[in-house]
């Protein structure tokens, strides 16, 4: 029987033949946020597969190629939290983020991952000193988005 490692909230790591992650809270938001903004949505949910593994991020997405400029991919895994703690929704999403990062960069390096999360989020939890110095040196990207009116607010790369 094959081993899987599961996030209990959203995300999976499936070995062949287990199904897909339920939505996140704030899929329908963030999804229809980048839609708002002009972003064209390639994959709900994208795979991510590599050699033994198949990972689901909750979004992907492409700026229209511009005249003046390359279009753009995204992928965009989001996360309400809303479990125990922030610190442990945290320490979870980070190291999720990690992983589906590294595995983009092996098997489609022309997409950038982003974290979205709900902009209340951000701005209670988001702007301690400690979770700014992770952020910072991860190199963790993130897609701030106002839930309630399904905007983007803010885009931290």
């Amino acid at each position: 029987m094959p081993l899987a490692y599961r996030n209990l909230q959203f995300a999976i790591l499936v070995f062949s033949g287990l199904s897909m992650p339920a939505k996140d809270r704030y899929h329908d938001a963030v999804k229809n946020a980048l839609i708002k903004d002009g972003w064209e949505i390639t994959a709900d949910p994208y795979l991510i597969k590599y050699e033994d593994a198949e990972l689901y991020a909750d979004l992907a997405a492409e700026k229209p190629i511009a005249a003046e400029r390359q279009g753009r991919k995204i992928v965009v895994e989001i996360k309400s939290f809303i479990g125990r703690s922030l610190m442990y929704d945290f320490h979870n999403a980070l190291g999720q983020y990690i992983v589906y990062r590294n595995l983009i960069q092996l098997t489609e390096p022309e997409y950038t991952l982003y974290l979205g999360i709900d902009d209340l989020v951000y701005g209670e939890f988001f702007q301690r000193k400690s979770i700014q110095a992770v952020i910072a040196q991860n190199n963790l990207l993130l897609l701030v988005v106002d839930t309630k009116t399904e905007e983007i607010r803010l885009w931290i790369s």
